[in-house]
């Protein structure tokens, strides 16, 4: 992710997402990841069920950072993360963009960030499940010319203790501290 203040919204997100599937799978659209991921230059693929962070979370160190990490991914169902990059501008859609936003339309999910580029080279979208009056979850979609991140975060957290998961599981230092501060209004 270029945009440093993208990144840090879009990590701020990832932590909020809650078990919208509750098998533990990703809302993304599988069709379209395949074919995003055969027209990206580059691609990467996290996907750490509750399984997986249980696990993840034994290879954290005893400082009081860690252990704080360690119980609050106690209360993760799931991270996902899909980050695409493309050689040049153009390799995904504006109806691929609105096929993954489809998948966060309902009830219990809200659109918390909408952001637009005069160009339309940078566009961020931010939605929160909230089921009775508690996040359940968070996903995060960031498009730019020549890169495509989605961030799904399955399991309840408060925004206020995002910042305690900054540099572990893939998560950028900075970004989820972001996040709290701008998504847990």
């Amino acid at each position: 992710m270029k945009n440093l203040p993208m990144v840090a919204t879009l990590g701020s997100c990832l932590f909020a997402l809650s078990a919208a599937a509750q098998n533990g799978t990703p809302p993304f659209p599988a069709t379209l990841e395949k074919e995003l991921a055969a027209r990206a230059n580059n691609y990467t693929e996290i996907s750490m069920d509750k399984k997986m962070l249980t696990f993840a979370g034994k290879f954290l160190s005893k400082n009081d950072d860690d252990v704080e990490a360690k119980r609050l991914i106690e209360k993760l169902e799931g991270v996902y993360v899909r980050e695409y990059d493309f050689d040049k501008p153009g390799q995904y859609t504006v109806e691929d963009l609105e096929h993954i936003r489809s998948q966060f339309k309902g009830a219990e999910w809200s659109p918390i960030v909408r952001e637009r580029s005069k160009n339309g080279e940078g566009n961020t979208d931010i939605y929160m499940k909230i089921v009775d009056g508690k996040m359940q979850g968070m996903f995060v979609l960031d498009a730019e010319s020549k890169e495509l991140d989605m961030v799904y975060i399955a399991g309840s957290l408060d925004p206020s203790e995002l910042s305690k998961l900054d540099g572990n599981f893939g998560i950028p230092k900075g970004v989820a501290a972001h996040t709290a501060k701008d998504g847990g209004k």
